[in-house]
């Protein structure tokens, strides 16, 4: 899955030729690939708009509301669910359950929630994002007071993509120490220490 993410990341989708290719690099059977990739909705085989919207559906949400949250955004967008709107910027998606049952209606955009949403607060989200800024609706879990800033994206997006941030938390750190210098392996002293 990791190395799904950062081909993710760095083409924007996983076409069957990227399937292939990680597939083969990775040694496996190339059907273990489109297998994860069609298990898991993180994953899109076709391009997606620079922002995704994932909708949760679920009973929950569908009992606070997400049905007009879906309409709403149909219509603002001029767009269906699984549709990229003409310029590119929103994908509009239907999620089975993103597990924030009691934060219902929410919508998950890039490695983000945004929960207990208004039609207000929808519409404050999608101007901003027209214009690559922060929504002034602030995601689950970060709040000003906390000195806590959601992190921005790549190529100037106001929001990351899921697999971008992701891959940040994959990312081997660099060893300790001087750079150039050689560490000894972990356990190991040199005699006389």
């Amino acid at each position: 899955m990791a190395a799904l993410h950062y081909a993710q990341a760095d083409a924007g989708c996983l076409d069957e030729a990227t399937l292939v290719e990680v597939a083969d690099l990775l040694d496996l059977p190339r059907n273990m690939t489109t297998e994860v990739v069609g298990f898991y909705t993180m994953f899109d085989q076709v391009p997606r708009g620079r922002y995704k919207l994932e909708v949760c559906r679920n009973l929950s949400c569908a009992l606070r509301g997400s049905e007009k949250m879906v309409d709403h955004l149909k219509r603002t967008l001029g767009i269906q669910v699984g549709e990229t709107t003409p310029d590119g910027m929103f994908t509009l998606l239907e999620a089975e359950c993103l597990g924030a049952c009691g934060y219902a209606p929410m919508m998950q955009i890039g490695p983000y929630y945004f929960e207990n949403l208004s039609r207000a607060d929808v519409d404050a989200i999608l101007d901003a994002l027209r214009r690559d800024e922060m929504p002034p609706v602030a995601p689950a879990g970060y709040f000003e007071t906390d000195g806590v800033a959601p992190e921005r994206g790549s190529d100037g997006r106001a929001l990351p993509t899921a697999s971008e941030a992701i891959m940040k938390h994959l990312a081997v750190p660099p060893a300790p120490g001087p750079a150039g210098a050689e560490t000894a392996p972990a356990g190991t002293k040199e005699e006389g220490q």
